[in-house]
């Protein structure tokens, strides 16, 4: 099988390697030419056997769209396009009719692995018919970890849910995150007490019930830097986190560790927090605690 890959940052990047050990024909286009195997969109689609497979590994919005709307008037009937980006789930509806003008087929998939996916594989989400899934199988049978298909593939549904369980991935992973954090400060916080955090941390790694890859990492960045004094405490956001929580208001799910952990890093974003000033002043006019005093 020959697939094309339209954009090798490090992700689009890391998916060529390991599709091209698998021992899968690969052509990959990106508009920097360092990394680039072609000078252009037309030129990739020329290099592809009909009927075409076209992996989309670019920015979520109106990147994404743009890239499938120059497809759309490239691509010709029977051929398939997959966008593997992080877009959010609605953008698959309109992605899917632009290509389906043209007689293309659609299928979203949700990509989780991050830089370490070349090594240990991408866990993947993927939503779309089911024969167009079935005809990209040897890809994802490439892309996924090794060891039983179901435990790193999910056929999720028709498109977009593929993105839609990525979206919920990703709110997850947030809350996972937020969680711990929280007990590396409060670890941190009674020095008098906890003379080796990064030990504690290591210590889970093993038969605990939090053990998970995201304990693995921060063991390793601890490894690096125990007291994190190298990194600053800003935290931004990708969108999946929000989109979640909008998901969860219009379904009427309760999500508050997910949204807590949204807010948090909004909060990391301040030097001076504004509400926190407003919670201060509060607390001080009702039972007059004492107040810092900006400088």
């Amino acid at each position: 099988m020959h697939i094309g890959i339209v954009g090798l940052g490090k992700m689009g990047a890391n998916m060529r390697d390991r599709l091209q050990a698998a021992g899968l024909d690969v052509t990959g286009y990106d508009r920097n030419p360092a990394v680039s195997d072609v000078a252009s969109t037309a030129e990739l689609i020329e290099t592809l056997p009909a009927p075409r497979l076209v992996w989309v590994m670019v920015p979520a919005g109106a990147i994404t769209t743009a890239v499938i709307a120059d497809l759309a008037t490239r691509l010709s009937p029977g051929d398939l396009v997959i966008d593997g980006g992080n877009s959010r789930f609605t953008d698959d509806f309109t992605h899917e009719a632009l290509l389906a003008e043209q007689g293309v087929h659609y299928v979203d998939a949700g990509v989780s692995g991050g830089v370490w996916g070349a090594t240990n594989g991408f866990g993947l989400m993927v939503g779309g018919a089911e024969a167009d899934v079935e005809r990209a199988m040897p890809v994802f049978d490439a892309l996924r970890p090794e060891g039983p298909r179901e435990e790193g593939f999910v056929h999720a549904g028709k498109v977009g849910a593929g993105h839609y369980a990525k979206m919920v991935h990703n709110g997850i992973e947030y809350a996972l995150m937020q969680a711990y954090a929280e007990g590396y400060e409060l670890l941190e916080k009674r020095d008098d007490l906890i003379q080796d955090v990064p030990g504690v941390f290591t210590a889970w790694q093993r038969g605990t019930v939090v053990r998970s890859w995201l304990l693995e990492l921060l063991v390793r960045a601890l490894k690096d830097d125990p007291q994190l004094r190298d990194i600053e405490g800003y935290v931004e956001d990708s969108g999946e986190g929000r989109w979640t929580i909008e998901e969860a208001i219009s379904n009427a799910v309760p999500v508050p560790a997910i949204s807590a952990s949204i807010f948090a890093r909004f909060a990391s974003r301040q030097e001076d927090s504004p509400a926190m000033k407003a919670v201060a002043a509060l607390r001080n006019q009702f039972g007059g605690h004492a107040i810092k005093k900006a400088d």
